[in-house]
């Protein structure tokens, strides 16, 4: 079994054994960047509070009680969660005995609703949860996208949370007929003191993300790598970018890499910590295709996932567009090329409009001001500030059972 889906001997305990005031649980790359700004700006007002994570690097670098890096063995797709079944269910069984031990006042979820879903309902059926008939709070941030496909899942979320934080402004009336309280607290990207690492120039290199999930990345880096490979017939000039967000997925680039040896000298690697600026880009249609058009720079989104994996999706969600910009903007600011269509010339050929198109870039700017509309936060009601409202809550434990 490889060293990312290994488990330590045990959870740690919270510092002196004190009860912490807030757990925080972030699965996924993406996710735990989100927590750890958020977590940054509470304990800036609030240094007196005590928290402890599940999560990431990002987490894990704000100063809190680390107890686990759940980013190393995230996955993505059916057939790769069942390959490793036994080490999920061994680590929902450790956080769930962990929490029933040292009992949080608050629990916060962030995003990856596979875990963070059961771990709520768990939870509740044990009665640990307030809404289960204990005194621990259930909030959630960045909630499952029930706006896109199993819509069912918002009804059970009003049975076992407290509050739900979520990051884009329609996602709130997808709750209207449940008794959740839901707050939109803007998107992470614009949030004060965020400062993106992609800006946008017509000189800098063209950018390649396959995003920050093992086995997505195996799947879409050659596609990136392929379109790439075919505008250097047309434009022999230019570079190319991969950003990587740990050690793991930048040593599974540099494998791929080996494969192509002719564009060896044509590539550089980043972290995603560091500056880069693009002049278009070939990205995934995770996280960081919102981030780069929220940096105006042109570009494309590229899927391909199992077959399988593929057909099932395509059955269960309805909306039309993969990418969030896209979907916020009703209409392909970043055309979708996914599993068949993701050929080296389509590619390769978009890359080019976006180097060679002024209209191209001018429209990218225009959707780049109408996506930051969207995604500003009302006023004060910020993630960092929804959570201190929470938290600051008088311990009112509820007795009741809801269902």
């Amino acid at each position: 079994m490889p060293a990312s889906f290994e488990l330590p001997s045990a959870l740690a305990a919270p510092p002196g054994g004190v009860r912490p005031d807030l757990l925080v649980i972030a699965g996924e790359h993406s996710g735990d960047q989100h927590a750890a700004g958020a977590v940054r700006r509470l304990l800036e007002r609030n240094p007196d509070l005590n928290v402890v994570a599940m999560g990431g690097p990002a987490l894990r670098n704000t100063g809190v009680s680390f107890l686990y890096d759940l980013t190393q063995s995230s996955v993505v797709g059916v057939f790769e969660v069942l390959k490793h079944l036994g080490y999920f269910r061994e680590l929902f069984r450790r956080i769930l005995e962990w929490v029933e031990e040292y009992r949080p006042r608050t629990v916060c979820f962030v995003d990856n609703p596979g875990l963070n879903l059961r771990l709520c309902e768990a939870l509740h059926r044990r009665g640990l949860s307030r809404r289960g008939g204990g005194d621990i709070r259930l909030l959630y941030y960045i909630g499952p996208q029930v706006w896109a496909w199993k819509k069912g899942r918002r009804f059970k979320m009003a049975r076992f949370l407290d509050g739900l934080a979520v990051i884009f402004p329609f996602e709130v009336g997808s709750y209207e007929d449940t008794s959740l309280q839901v707050s939109f607290v803007g998107h992470p990207f614009l949030a004060e003191g965020y400062e993106s690492s992609l800006r946008y120039d017509p000189d800098g290199s063209i950018l390649l993300l396959p995003g920050s999930r093992r086995i997505a990345v195996g799947r879409i880096l050659p596609l990136l790598l392929g379109g790439f490979s075919e505008l250097l017939k047309e434009k022999p000039g230019e570079k190319a970018t991969i950003i990587t967000p740990d050690d793991e997925i930048r040593a599974l680039v540099n494998r791929e890499i080996e494969k192509w040896p002719a564009l060896s000298e044509r590539l550089e690697l980043a972290d995603q910590s560091d500056r880069v600026a693009g002049k278009a880009v070939l990205t995934s249609s995770g996280t960081m295709s919102l981030s780069c058009a929220l940096a105006w720079i042109p570009g494309a989104i590229v899927y391909r996932a199992a077959t399988v994996t593929y057909w099932l999706g395509r059955t269960l969600i309805t909306i039309p567009y993969l990418g969030i910009a896209n979907i916020l903007l009703e209409k392909p600011m970043y055309p979708e090329y996914i599993q068949d269509r993701a050929t080296p010339r389509n590619l390769a050929r978009e890359l080019k409009e976006c180097i060679d198109s002024p209209e191209r870039r001018e429209r990218s700017r225009r959707d780049t001001a109408r996506l930051r509309e969207h995604l500003s936060a009302p006023g004060s009601e910020t993630v960092d500030r929804w959570l201190e409202r929470w938290i600051r809550q008088p311990e009112e434990a509820s007795n009741r059972r809801d269902g």
